[in-house]
């Protein structure tokens, strides 16, 4: 609810936004009001339901926002898709830049579908949800190399895959390769019974389930069978040249400088190849200088290859999150 202590007859607004259609307006509301919630909150101001009237009042600027909010989420309805928390979230971040749902007719808001940046896989659209994500899958496929850095739940690894998949069903490419280093972070699990897929899957665990999110079980399980998905150990990328494929280093923060030098110089034609990586989560031992750091450093120049960075304002995981972040790094800028 808008602060009636900062609130003047000058600065107060009110806007009634009427939605023919109630089926529509009961999903834009979201369960119990919801969605309704979480825009009062964000901006400040107080939303009433009246039938298929939303009557919105706060701050000038606050409500105009709300009601191109309300009026882009009704449009996205309209247009057969979905409204879920995520999504509201997702354009209150971009401030509805991101919102890419067409025009209303009679209302202020104008964003046309083309502004729209989307993944689609076999199972689910998938959409950036900040400005810097919006920036990361835009360049995930301008450039051949592209480089994703900040903070845990920001969704570099995420969103790479997706474009992976998006890539892989349009023919794009052959092959999907997912690796990362196989480091323990920060305690030795000791010996892991079984084969080496065995050994190793406890490492590629996020990998597989970035996957599980985007392909059906069966096909997943059949196209990592005939090797069209491959989830490896960066260890094993060592003598390869990888090729019509769209290629994944996660946790790149955990390469070393020679293994990052390796991996980078497996690029293949026609190949896409993503390095995610968290500088603040660094496993290594200590006096092991991480690659990532090291291709930062060295590539950075080199107009072709792209590096986006990440903040806690990008966390899309629990709002917690963020603030957890937040406060390690204000500890470690104080000390």
């Amino acid at each position: 609810m808008p602060s009636t202590d900062l609130m003047t007859p000058e600065t107060a607004a009110e806007r009634v936004v009427e939605f023919p259609d109630n089926r529509l307006l009961i999903d834009l509301c979201g369960a119990y009001d919801a969605h309704l919630a979480a825009i009062e909150k964000s901006l400040e101001v107080q939303i009433i339901r009246r039938g298929n009237h939303l009557q919105i009042l706060g701050e000038g600027e606050a409500v105009e926002k709300a009601e191109s909010l309300l009026n882009a989420l009704y449009v996205r309805l309209e247009s057969g898709r979905s409204v879920e928390p995520a999504d509201v979230d997702g354009m209150l971040r971009m401030g509805n830049s991101g919102a890419g749902t067409g025009v209303r007719q009679g209302d202020q808001l104008e964003m046309p579908i083309s502004d729209a940046i989307e993944i689609q896989t076999r199972k689910k659209r998938v959409e950036p949800r900040t400005d810097a994500q919006k920036a990361y899958v835009q360049s995930l496929f301008d450039n051949e190399l592209a480089f994703g850095i900040g903070p845990a739940g920001t969704g570099k690894t995420y969103l790479a895959v997706a474009v992976g998949v998006s890539m892989f069903i349009g023919g794009h490419v052959d092959r999907i390769i997912l690796s990362r280093p196989a480091v323990e972070a920060g305690e030795k699990l000791g010996y892991l019974p079984g084969d080496m897929k065995d050994k190793v899957d406890p490492y590629m665990q996020p990998l597989y389930d970035a996957l599980n999110d985007f392909l059906p079980g069966k096909q997943l399980a059949k196209l990592l069978e005939e090797k069209r998905i491959e989830i490896a150990p960066l260890a094993f990328m060592r003598g390869r040249t990888l090729s019509n494929a769209f290629v994944v280093l996660d946790e790149a923060q955990n390469a070393t400088s020679m293994q990052m030098k390796m991996f980078l110089t497996r690029l293949g034609q026609n190949s896409r190849m993503v390095i995610t990586g968290d500088r603040t989560q660094i496993d290594l031992p200590r006096g092991v200088q991480s690659g990532l750091q090291d291709a930062e450093r060295l590539l950075k120049t080199i107009p072709s290859i792209s590096f986006n960075y990440f903040t806690s304002k990008d966390v899309v995981r629990h709002p917690l999150v963020a603030a957890i972040i937040e406060a390690y790094e204000a500890d470690s800028g104080a000390a």
